[in-house]
């Protein structure tokens, strides 16, 4: 087959958004593409230009969003040379949203990405009419799959002061798994623009069926109140703050509003926003409502000696009963994909954490009886997690397995940051116990070679006391790769580090484990918590160069980081021969401070993260690898392949 200019294929216009739809929205149902009309709608009303949208479901399945804002331009674009109107729907990465710098503009903290809204909405529908009524005037367009059908006509004359866009969509049901929009989803979204901008009137009609209308005019006090079934333990704390000009860190303008209340017991409810836009996922923002909410907390009740002994506050513990309404507005917002559903800008944890934490603790001592019920709340929350935690310690031989003796644990209780070294031999395990670091870091010293368990039934894994222990330290179970995450629930570390001597044995080693976890605790791996220890192989250790540089001491993962490393120091003026270079045989060779230096430390260490292979290329080569009656393969592919893998060692 030819490999030619002309194999090249250029997708113009919206034909990228229908080629790979996909890569714009989501593709299970048209919400997303109709939300995309009602987001223009509701940016409107946050400029202070609308004050009612009206969404209509037909029975054909098609929508109209109406709002009354300005509407949009109809004149000619001076660039395009078509009229607005048709750039809008018909070019992406087109729209207002890119006038940041405009500190009036409408679409300065909106929650579009890049312009291309409303034309993956004309992209992806069978037909698309809308009619715009502004300078005294009604004008009407109609495109079909992204093209102009019926060209810009002005229909009629419309009152002059009377302005907006009435848009009607036919989503195409090729590009989705159902044709139906979810009612319960498009009301939450239309209930939550009414809740971000108190006194808009927003409405949802289903043709021959009901109608509802939300309009909360105390804004969000109003919502978290009516959405909790549960009496509060202390009243709603509502605030806004958003930054002053001349900042020299957040633009004007930014900031936040939030509704934050806590309950003993009932639902929760937490919704977040981004410029509007329903960030379902969470994402940096919520993660800056949690630590400014820490902080002011653990603040509050340090201040007030309010803390028992024994007991640190974490986030999870202030945040287990509480429910919260949080909207931020920010320039340029950074969303994980097109559908908006998970922030990811950095700065919105500085930013959120900023705006609410000096006016919590202000209203935390404001309102000392209510902080200190919301604190105790909190300290009974962290007294379970501590409980819940000391329970693996407990267990009795008579229940379940109690954990092994070799294991050295860490102190915390705080699974996310707790690691755990499986390490290779009792002399590198007595180095690892004596340089770790107790509070986070536990070590598991392993005897001799794991067993090879790739045709080992599930049920006969404990046989092998080194398995058992693993299993045990570890706290899961062995189970399928198409488990459920539950089957982490009781997983004591974030971070499981196979610690081995950087030589044929301990490859091997690492080997045999990662066939442990890939056969029988593959969550484990598809969750990211397995990881390899890179010890330096190499250690040079470079004479004092007069006054300004003393000795020092430099590690070298191979030979390629080795030969590296001398070539820096003869271009620094060190001569090679006056380097003592020295090689490790195994991590036992190490001292503590030196295997804590290269290896364990998170400020210099280097952990390579292993990732879960496709079931696909993986089964047949693990199998080829590690079953007991391939031998024939293995020659084969060792003969094929060997001096490529010695090559790579």
């Amino acid at each position: 087959m030819s490999y030619t200019a002309e194999s090249i294929a250029v997708l113009k216009g919206l034909e990228p958004v229908r080629h790979r739809p996909g890569m714009y929205t989501r593709t299970d149902c048209p919400l997303h593409i109709i939300q995309e009309a009602i987001d223009n709608a509701a940016d409107e009303a946050l400029g202070g230009y609308c004050r009612r949208i009206a969404v209509t479901l037909h029975q054909d399945h098609s929508v109209t969003v109406q709002d009354d804002g300005r509407g949009i331009p109809v004149e000619m674009h001076p660039i395009e040379k078509v009229p607005t109107l048709e750039v809008v729907f018909t070019r992406l990465h087109a729209g207002g949203k890119f006038n940041k710098d405009d500190g009036a503009s409408a679409y300065r903290f909106s929650g579009g990405l890049h312009g291309v809204g409303v034309s993956v909405t004309n992209a992806l529908s069978t037909r698309l009419e809308v009619e715009v009524v502004r300078d005294g005037a009604r004008h009407q367009m109609a495109f079909a799959g992204g093209e102009v059908v019926e060209p810009l006509r002005r229909v009629g004359d419309a009152p002059k002061k009377a302005t907006g866009t009435r848009l009607r969509a036919w989503p195409d049901p090729t590009f989705f798994d159902s044709p139906t929009i979810p009612l319960a989803q498009l009301e939450r979204l239309l209930r939550s623009k009414a809740l971000l901008l108190p006194g808009l009137q927003v409405s949802l009609t289903v043709e021959d069926g009901v109608s509802s209308e939300w309009c909360f005019a105390k804004g969000m006090v109003q919502y978290l109140s009516e959405q909790l079934d549960a009496e509060m333990v202390a009243p709603v704390f509502s605030s806004e703050k958003y930054v002053a000009k001349g900042d020299e860190t957040f633009p004007f303008g930014s900031g936040a509003a939030w509704a934050i209340c806590w309950t003993a017991e009932g639902a929760l409810a937490r919704e977040s926003y981004v410029n509007l836009i329903p960030t379902t996922a969470g994402g940096t923002h919520e993660a800056g409502l949690r630590q400014a909410t820490l902080d002011a907390i653990r603040s509050f009740a340090e201040h007030h000696a309010l803390l028992p002994k024994g007991v640190k506050l974490a986030a999870e513990d202030v945040f287990a009963r509480a429910s919260f309404v949080l909207a931020v507005r920010m320039l340029d917002p950074s969303f994980q994909g097109q559908t908006k559903e998970r922030l990811n800008s950095r700065d919105a944890v500085a930013l959120v954490a900023r705006m609410l934490r000096d006016s919590l603790e202000l209203w935390l001592n404001e309102h000392p009886e209510a902080a200190k019920r919301i604190t105790e709340l909190a300290i009974r929350a962290a007294q379970a997690r501590t409980r819940a935690g000391q329970k693996v310690e407990k267990r009795k031989q008579s229940g379940v397995a109690i954990l092994p003796g070799k294991l050295s644990d860490c102190q915390s209780e705080d699974t996310s940051r707790n690691e755990i070294f499986l390490v290779e031999g009792d002399s590198a395990g007595g180095s690892a116990k004596s340089g770790r670091d107790k509070e986070l870091q536990a070590i598991l010293p392993l005897r001799g070679k794991v067993l090879n368990t790739w045709e080992v039934e599930a049920g006969s894994l404990f046989a092998n006391r080194e398995v058992h222990d693993i299993a045990v330290a570890l706290g899961i179970d062995p189970h399928q790769a198409s488990a459920p995450d539950v089957v982490l629930a009781n997983l004591r570390y974030g971070k499981v580090v196979i610690m081995t001597d950087a030589d044929v044995d301990g490859s091997h080693i690492r080997v045999l484990l990662c066939t442990l976890f890939y056969r029988h605790f593959p969550k484990l791996i598809a969750s990211g918590h397995l990881f390899f220890a890179q010890p330096p192989l190499y250690r040079l250790d470079v004479p004092g160069q007069g006054k300004t540089r003393p000795p020092r001491k430099i590690y070298a993962l191979d030979n390629a980081e080795l030969e590296a490393a001398i070539d820096r120091l003869r271009l620094e003026g060190v001569k090679p021969e006056a380097v003592s270079i020295s090689r490790f045989k195994g991590l036992g060779e190490m001292n503590p401070e030196q295997l804590w230096e290269t290896t364990m430390s998170p400020d210099t260490r280097r952990l390579m993260r292993i990732r879960m292979p496709g079931v696909e290329t993986a089964r047949p080569v693990m199998n080829m690898l590690m079953g007991k009656n391939e031998s024939a393969g293995r020659r084969a592919w060792m003969e094929e392949n060997g001096a490529l893998v010695g090559a790579e060692t």
